[in-house]
């Protein structure tokens, strides 16, 4: 069963004005599926997964890109061959007008940001594409449901196969892609690190406590949160300061990007206890934060959002900018409002005046829209991901 992404209509504009296309984001979010629904027959295929392809384009890159002559072809996987890109440059701008002829996929970014910068600025357009979002996933499912599943399409459309699926996912994460990313010589140590993560979720990544809870150095601390980073599976969300190099210094907060992964690793027994649990109101805020990231992904931009404590300790989950307006958004798992939730809305809007929207945002459990005081809302948290793509047109 194939499932309407929404990055489509930005992908068929971008083919129409660049020679080549990079998709990127996570392992098994549906790349390759995705290109190859968008292009039909017209593209060829080939997966650097392949050793005897991957042997062919390292060493006759020439004789290998010959092959597909005037027809667009996909190459998946494209980090494991960093040598093809100088030579895809140049028969780009042997024929600089021709657009929509290499279409590449790639799931590690510090690799394929540096090869591209060097190779192919200007020349490439690239877009993210994540695990599904609320807006592509149609099933009207419970939030307990939605929260152990994930967006994962194998698990999302096959929820019988979620608990091996999953387990197996991180641990061929690990072999996989920390090995390839940074020598991380004790892999144990690694994996205590994405636990300890884990059980901070949406919590402030302060660095140098994971460094004394592990014991390893402050700099591998970063190095593994860049690791995080560069594969998709952490999202850091930014302060926010009008002084931009304030924004820089201060810690930001950890997410992970699929509330699936968040519930196995800190060893959820089930749907209905991850969101009852602990954690449960830090798992629906992920969520709600994915799906933010998700929908500026999906529209081909890079997400302009950030999270905003005042001096006297109060908290906005989420800060968005959006049609020259800065909009404060609580995200609360509760089916009543009350006007303790509101209060952060206020100071937000109170301190930032004009920047601000007139309107704040509760994300919650109500059954439909309400106006609150104060010129706030509260909206059902499955509006939400509608509600943000309306305001980027």
């Amino acid at each position: 069963m194939y499932i309407q992404r929404a990055l489509s209509q930005v992908l068929n504009n971008t083919l129409r004005q660049f020679p080549a296309v990079l998709i990127t984001g996570p392992r098994q979010a549906g790349k390759t599926t995705f290109l190859q629904h968008e292009t039909g027959k017209k593209a060829g295929y080939i997966s650097f997964d392949d050793p005897v392809e991957r042997n062919f384009a390292v060493t006759d890159p020439n004789g290998f890109l010959n092959r597909f002559k005037n027809r667009p072809v996909i190459l998946d996987e494209v980090q494991y061959v960093p040598e093809i890109f100088q030579h895809l440059k140049i028969r780009i701008d042997r024929e600089r007008n021709k657009n929509g002829q290499w279409l590449l996929t790639g799931s590690q970014q510090f690799q394929l940001m540096k090869n591209i910068t060097e190779s192919l600025a200007g020349r490439i357009a690239i877009l993210e594409l994540l695990p599904f979002s609320i807006l592509e996933h149609k099933e009207k499912g419970a939030l307990e449901a939605l929260i152990w599943t994930g967006g994962y399409p194998e698990p999302s459309l096959y929820p019988e196969k979620r608990d091996i699926w999953i387990r197996s996912y991180i641990q061929t994460y690990i072999e996989r892609d920390v090995r390839q990313l940074l020598n991380v010589k004790d892999l144990r140590t690694f994996e205590s690190f994405i636990s300890l993560a884990a059980s901070r979720h949406s919590q402030t990544f302060n660095t140098a406590l994971l460094s004394r809870d592990i014991g390893v150095s402050l700099p591998t601390i970063k190095a593994w949160a860049g690791i995080l980073e560069a594969s998709y599976l952490c999202y850091f969300l930014q302060p926010y300061f009008r002084n931009f190099g304030k924004r820089i210094v201060k810690n930001p907060k950890l997410y992970f990007l699929d509330s699936a992964l968040v519930a196995a690793i800190t060893k959820q027994p089930d749907a209905r206890s991850a969101l009852s649990g602990a954690m449960g109101g830090t798992i629906f805020e992920g969520m709600i934060i994915s799906e933010a990231v998700k929908v500026f992904t999906m529209k081909g931009m890079k997400p302009d959002i950030y999270f905003w404590r005042s001096h006297d300790g109060l908290e906005v989950d989420l800060i968005i900018r959006a049609r020259n307006k800065l909009y404060p958004v609580e995200i609360k798992l509760t089916a009543t409002p009350t006007p303790k939730h509101l209060e952060p809305l206020n100071k937000f809007k109170a301190i930032s005046g004009r920047d601000a929207s007139e309107t704040g945002l509760l994300v919650c459990r109500v059954e439909e829209a309400r106006h609150l005081p104060s010129n706030n809302i509260a909206i059902p948290w499955r509006q939400f991901p509608e509600w943000l793509r309306a305001r980027l047109k």
